[in-house]
């Protein structure tokens, strides 16, 4: 098990301002993370490779691998100018991958809100976004770095959604960012997800939940599944989802890659993550 920590995990302190991205390599280092996944959201690298060169020497001195780049995308737009535009972005973005020196990349593909998520304007988009994913891919290639999706975002979170598009685009190099909680925003369930979606995963991240039936509101603070189920991150270990079934499946799998903690529960999130990254440990040796 490589475990590490998504530097999303520590968006509170990246937007308040009190903490650098480099401030987050340093305190994962510090926890014993063998990882870190950085995420350009909280921070902007600026103009030019500054920053990056930066972060990618700081995790070398301190012996932390930078396992993953995770950027924003949405290639369902309105114009063929807007596609355009977007491509060339994420492409710009595989650059600054590279440059952290990681081989794993993970891009969204499709965003729609949940009511226009459906199975019929995801057919409709499915062309679209198959003929980005393949150019990010094969932009991807020139660097020996493999592109992903990750089940996220409504219109690409059912696996078998995500099963479709990695079918369709058929790259050796385009494969599954599988988070193993985010099933539940579209009501799926998160262990018969994973053990049908495993086999195409390239990272795992993982993430816990709490769930309560769309009949009982429990207040500020939840989100709503594509049915109305409210949702609301926890501690990994501490939610709804049986985590342990789910690491024994992913365990039975054979499945011996990254494994990248995303805290996004309501604690503080040093916390959150250290107790996230604890829990992880135990219930793998456990399983």
């Amino acid at each position: 098990m490589k475990l590490g920590l998504s530097s999303y995990s520590l968006v509170r302190l990246l937007r308040s301002g009190d903490w650098e991205i480099t401030d987050v390599i340093k305190w994962a280092a510090e926890q014993g993370a063998e990882h870190v996944e950085i995420v350009p959201v909280g921070f902007e690298w600026g103009e030019g490779f500054g920053l990056v060169d930066a972060v990618r020497s700081q995790a070398g001195s301190l012996g932390i691998e930078i396992s993953a780049y995770t950027v924003p995308a949405n290639f369902v737009t309105e114009t063929e100018e807007q596609f355009a535009a977007e491509l060339e972005r994420v492409c710009r973005q595989v650059d600054i991958a590279n440059r952290l020196g990681v081989k794993q990349m993970r891009h969204d593909v499709g965003k729609r809100p949940p009511g226009e998520a459906t199975i019929m304007r995801f057919g409709e988009d499915l062309d679209k976004m198959v003929h980005a994913c393949r150019a990010v891919a094969d932009y991807a290639a020139q660097y020996g770095i493999t592109t992903s999706v990750e089940n996220h975002g409504y219109h690409m979170q059912a696996s078998e959604r995500v099963q479709s598009l990695i079918h369709a685009v058929d790259r050796p190099n385009f494969r599954m960012t599988l988070d193993v909680g985010n099933f539940l925003c579209v009501d799926e369930d998160p262990i018969a997800a994973v053990t049908k979606m495993i086999r195409y995963a390239s990272m795992v991240h993982l993430k816990d939940f709490y769930r309560r039936p769309a009949h009982r509101d429990p207040g500020q603070g939840w989100i709503r599944s594509s049915s109305g189920n409210y949702l609301r991150g926890s501690v990994f270990g501490q939610g709804d989802i049986d985590v342990w079934e789910l690491l024994k499946a992913i365990k039975s799998s054979g499945y011996d890659g990254y494994f990248s903690l995303e805290f996004e529960g309501m604690e503080e999130c040093r916390q959150g993550s250290l107790i996230g990254l604890a829990n992880a440990r135990k219930i793998w040796d456990a399983v």
